[in-house]
């Protein structure tokens, strides 16, 4: 039993990496030839040459997805990774640099968490210059918190330890106790944390976007792609939310997916299971 139950998380685990490598393939390999207006093919209902339809310009639906969603990954890496370094920096520091240090930066980590998230992201987006560079910059300034604590917590915990000790009693600094003992033994914490932080970024990107203070209209974004859609539902043109929704609902619960099962496999306590 116990060894099914890993099995599944394993198979799990493949399966959603499986689905973001089609997408991510398919980004990169579809043609810019069926992103082209044609009016003669506006508007046209899911059919076997356009299997998520066209939009009002005649463009292939499942084109426009797919890159959308290639591109919006792309934004939410890069914000996932700034903040990710973010919380790494913070939660080591607070960790070993004394109580003053530690108290003002949970006193930081209280307040990011107490504001509110979108209206902090889109104020954020507005300082920055809104575009891309806007949403990169708010998704990493709005997402390190959690995840700094969560680390500030860890490497407490490692800190006490006996092989810390004999270091420190060896004379070793503290910037070479953390680059040669905390900072490997806190990366698969790290990883967790990155790829459960992606799906947030991903989502936050698109309602930013949707809601008009993220991406610009020239942008292949999935967030643009629904904004967009909402214009056109009222006269039947259904599928241009649906199948772009559908694809975004399942590629954020693939990567969050894969944070969950590994946090499982690599946490002690279940990790036998």
């Amino acid at each position: 039993m116990k060894l099914n139950s890993r099995k599944k998380l394993i198979f799990s685990i493949i399966f959603s990496i499986l689905i973001i490598s089609i997408i991510i393939i398919l980004g990169f390999s579809l043609g810019e030839d069926k992103l082209m207006t044609n009016s003669r093919k506006k508007s046209l209902s899911p059919n076997n040459e356009h299997i998520f339809g066209t939009d009002w310009l005649g463009r292939d639906m499942f084109t426009r997805t797919i890159k959308g969603l290639r591109f919006s990954m792309l934004v939410g890496f890069l914000g996932s990774l700034i903040g990710v370094v973010f919380a790494i920096v913070l939660g080591v520091v607070a960790s070993t640099f004394g109580k003053k240090v530690d108290s003002i930066i949970l006193w930081l980590i209280d307040m990011f968490i107490g504001m509110p998230h979108m209206i902090f992201m889109i104020l954020i987006s507005f300082a920055v210059g809104k575009g891309a560079k806007g949403v990169i910059f708010a998704v990493a300034l709005t997402h390190w918190p959690t995840l700094a604590r969560l680390v500030r917590n860890e490497v407490n915990n490692i800190k006490n330890l006996d092989y810390i000790k004999i270091s420190e009693n060896f004379g070793k600094s503290k910037m070479y106790i953390v680059r040669n003992h905390i900072l490997p033994a806190i990366i698969p914490q790290i990883m967790v944390g990155f790829l459960l932080l992606f799906p947030h970024a991903i989502l936050h990107e698109a309602s930013m976007t949707f809601l008009g203070f993220g991406l610009s209209a020239q942008t292949p974004s999935i967030g643009v792609i629904l904004s967009e859609a909402v214009k056109h539902i009222s006269v039947g043109d259904w599928w241009l939310a649906v199948y772009p929704g559908l694809l975004l609902v399942i590629l954020v619960k693939s990567f969050d997916n894969i944070g969950e099962s590994l946090s499982t496999l690599l946490t002690p306590q279940t990790s036998h299971i």
